[in-house]
């Protein structure tokens, strides 16, 4: 479908545009909470998640599918809220598992003064999470959340 359809690859393009904005408040109120305010990693990423689908949600609605109006926008709304929460379903187990290993490991081979291992580690366990999540809701959304658009 992507692939032969030009309306399609623009909307995917755009859907990855949107996705990268998301990763970007995503890390970024991650960090704050984690490095500013010290809260723990999990419920950081929890809250920086929700921060990320609400922005992700509002770009998604009025740029990437500006044709999908047959549905109401409370309706699209609970519908892509409900993705995400699978989503964050996905991404809270694989973060917690990718900590656990990445830590460990940045721990012995990064060198003393660099970044520290918890925030390298940290932040590459979110970045494969985002990958992994990122998969899967575009293509739930795509077939249910927007499936009024041609």
């Amino acid at each position: 479908m992507i692939l032969n359809n030009r309306k399609e690859r623009t909307r995917f393009f755009r859907f990855a545009i949107v996705g990268t904005s998301g990763a970007v408040v995503d890390f970024g109120v991650l960090n704050l909470l984690t490095l500013v305010f010290k809260l723990a990693f999990v419920p950081s990423s929890v809250i920086s998640f929700i921060s990320a689908v609400i922005n992700n949600f509002l770009w998604n609605r009025y740029w990437t599918y500006p044709d999908s109006r047959s549905k109401h926008v409370a309706r699209q709304l609970v519908q892509f809220s409900i993705i995400n929460v699978i989503g964050l379903v996905i991404r809270t187990p694989l973060l917690a598992l990718l900590e656990m290993g990445l830590i460990p490991l940045f721990s012995r081979i990064l060198p003393e003064n660099f970044l520290t291992p918890e925030f390298v580690g940290h932040n590459i366990s979110l970045a494969i999470a985002i990958l992994v999540v990122m998969i899967w809701n575009y293509i739930a959304n795509r077939y249910w959340t927007y499936n009024d658009v041609k």
